[in-house]
């Protein structure tokens, strides 16, 4: 599953949490409510790029996604 994942398309970002591999993990909204209208929990594309490069995925127009299926944290949404 490949998530926009750059932190430059959510806003409301707050930390919740690291994963057992060092992951940090987030609370946040995207910006663009084509992308998702509630509130999810995930990663940051950005904090992979050191900590697990090759799950990251770089769009045409420059945005990050990341294939949550080669990191140990479950995109999910917060109810």
């Amino acid at each position: 599953m490949k998530i926009f994942s750059d932190i430059t398309v959510k806003e409301n970002i707050r930390q919740t949490g690291v994963s057992p591999s060092g992951i940090p993990i987030y609370e946040f909204d995207y910006k663009n409510k084509e992308h998702g209208q509630f509130r999810y929990s995930g990663v940051m594309a950005q904090d992979l790029l050191e900590l697990h490069p090759s799950a990251v995925i770089q769009e045409k127009d420059g945005t990050l996604k990341v294939d949550y299926q080669q990191i140990d944290v479950d995109f999910r949404r917060v109810d």
